[in-house]
């Protein structure tokens, strides 16, 4: 059996991101800066709070008016009602509200705690972020500008980090990706036994994903990672491939 080997390397020198930066040539020159020669193949994976910050999707809570929703349950469960109404006006539909969570969907489709509003690691104390309107346009600007300006074919994925029904602790997760699959389909398959897999995909780009922060750590501002040696399906997928179809979601 070949002896199968993947690298996650850390991207240092990210500056602090303010709204109209430059995100790919930041990333570009902090590679750079520490040696790391982005190669063919690589699959570079950028948080979602430095593209949020560099795409301005940022929220002066100064300027939110609180509706009486958000009002009731900021006062119910000691939350800053402003910041709940943000979360509410990025909520395609609520999933649950309960004990001082929201589980929302969000525009894009995603299922999470406070449809992705996220305070932490934030200038200023009345600044939250959101999502951005498109991770998957974000990951291929990215992916684009290192092809043209380093000459290289990666892969890029936007990850954020969720939280999972079931099971405690966070784990980062694919929400944007360019230049590759976000699933490889087993279906039809045999394995080693020779049973044939019936339902069997992966998806390789939250494993990636969860990978990367490995060596983030959100306590030492390293945003951005590059991940090596991993054989990752070639294409054009997007975010679509990685929520489930309502007539397929038994817990709706």
């Amino acid at each position: 059996m070949t002896v199968s080997e993947v690298r996650i390397l850390s991207v240092p020198g990210i500056p602090i991101i303010v709204p109209g930066d430059d995100l790919a040539g930041l990333i570009q020159q902090a590679a750079e800066n520490a040696s790391l020669a982005v190669q063919d193949g690589d699959i570079v994976v950028v948080t979602q709070k430095i593209v949020s910050k560099a795409e301005d999707c940022l929220v002066s809570l100064a300027d939110v008016t609180p509706s009486p929703l958000a009002e009731q349950f900021a006062r119910q469960w000691d939350k800053d009602a402003r910041q709940v109404e943000v979360v509410l006006q990025a909520s395609r539909r609520i999933v649950k509200m309960d004990r001082g969570v929201i589980i929302a969907e969000t525009h894009h489709g995603f299922i999470c705690a406070n449809a992705g509003v996220d305070r932490s690691n934030m200038e200023g104390d009345d600044v939250v972020a959101v999502l951005p309107p498109d991770p998957d346009a974000s990951a291929r600007a990215i992916r684009d500008h290192l092809r043209e300006q380093m000459g290289v074919e990666v892969a890029v994925i936007i990850s954020d980090t969720f939280g999972r029904p079931w099971r405690e602790g966070l784990v980062n997760v694919a929400i944007g990706l360019a230049g590759m699959q976000a699933n490889v389909d087993y279906t039809g398959q045999y394995d080693a036994q020779g049973y044939e897999l019936k339902v069997t995909a992966l998806s390789v780009a939250d494993e990636l994903a969860a990978a990367a922060e490995l060596v983030m750590n959100k306590l030492d501002n390293v945003p951005v990672a590059v991940i090596r040696g991993y054989d990752y399906p070639r294409g054009d997928g997007d975010l679509s491939q990685l929520i489930r179809d309502p007539e397929r979601d038994l817990f709706r």
